[in-house]
């Protein structure tokens, strides 16, 4: 019980900190461009997660871990954060973020979809129930409820909001076969993209003028969407032996986002992305369910 307790305050911190980075992204954009933000945050991740690492005594098995598969390596820090996040931030910046940060909040349908793909996992009717709930959201969202004109505000922005939905999912299903620590596999590529990303932006953008405003949002989204959360839910789903219950705290993530982006950043959230992320939400709570016949793995002690 007391390791339940442990798990369900890391994982509900975690759940609480996601809810605020796409406040903390529109905020950061208003001062940076997104090639910016990409640089100056992973710089804050790299020197938060190689401080996690030390703490742990894990930094010494980081030049062997990548010596064993330096391509690969490269190739996860291309797509994430590089891409990714890129992709993402450009999103953000093109859409309100009550419309981005919803079609994000796809990607485990589409991380079903590529693993049935690329790993031969099977896709079982719960997933394809749950596909066309979540995509039909989708729709409702990009088109904010007018199903038959489908016409969007910006069909780039959502492009690259469902297309960070396909790196995302990418990312994980390229590491599914990386026996390296999780928190080493991260923060090696964030140190690899990080010479990438803070050439782009010193070829695209002046860093100039940013006030502190812009500095301490975009050290919030380092800390908090790359780095400090990722351990914290880590560490929830370390300590649970129920992983669903932890697992379905994050739907509770896009709604509280919401509201926090209509009280301070003073969106307007449609009723049309409300019901689109509700078909969202129940799409990934049937994915999730178990078949009646199947049993819980005992609990080791």
């Amino acid at each position: 019980m007391h390791n339940e307790r442990k798990a369900l305050i890391f994982g509900l911190s975690a759940v609480l900190l996601w809810s605020t980075v796409a406040t903390a992204f529109k905020i950061t954009l208003s001062y940076m461009t997104p090639i910016q933000m990409l640089a100056a945050a992973s710089v804050v991740s790299v020197v938060v997660l190689a401080a996690i690492a030390a703490a742990q005594s894990k930094l010494s098995a980081l030049w062997p871990t990548f010596r064993r598969r330096p391509g690969y390596y490269c190739l996860l820090g291309m797509i994430n954060p590089l891409i990714y996040y890129l992709v993402l931030f450009k999103a953000y910046d093109l859409l309100p973020a009550s419309l981005a940060q919803p079609l994000n909040y796809s990607w485990a349908i589409t991380l079903t979809l590529m693993a049935a793909v690329f790993l031969g996992h099977t896709i079982r009717r719960q997933d394809w129930i749950a596909a066309a709930l979540g995509y039909f959201g989708v729709v409702v969202i990009a088109t904010k409820g007018q199903l038959l004109s489908l016409q969007f505000d910006s069909p780039l922005g959502i492009g690259l909001a469902l297309l960070s939905t396909l790196l995302w999912a990418g990312f994980w299903v390229l590491n599914t076969k990386n026996p390296a620590d999780p928190v080493l596999g991260i923060l090696l590529s964030f140190m690899l993209s990080l010479p990438v990303s803070l050439l782009l932006a010193g070829m695209t953008a002046s860093w100039t003028g940013i006030p502190w405003q812009g500095w301490l949002a975009v050290s919030y989204v380092g800390l908090f969407e790359m780095g400090i959360t990722f351990m914290l839910w880590l560490s929830a789903m370390k300590y649970t032996q129920n992983a669903s219950r932890i697992s379905n705290l994050i739907f509770i993530s896009p709604f509280i986002s919401l509201v926090l982006l209509a009280t301070i950043i003073g969106e307007t959230i449609h009723i049309s992305t409300l019901i689109g992320l509700s078909f969202i939400v129940v799409g990934l709570l049937i994915q999730q369910r178990k078949p009646k016949n199947s049993k819980q793995p005992a609990a080791s002690t």
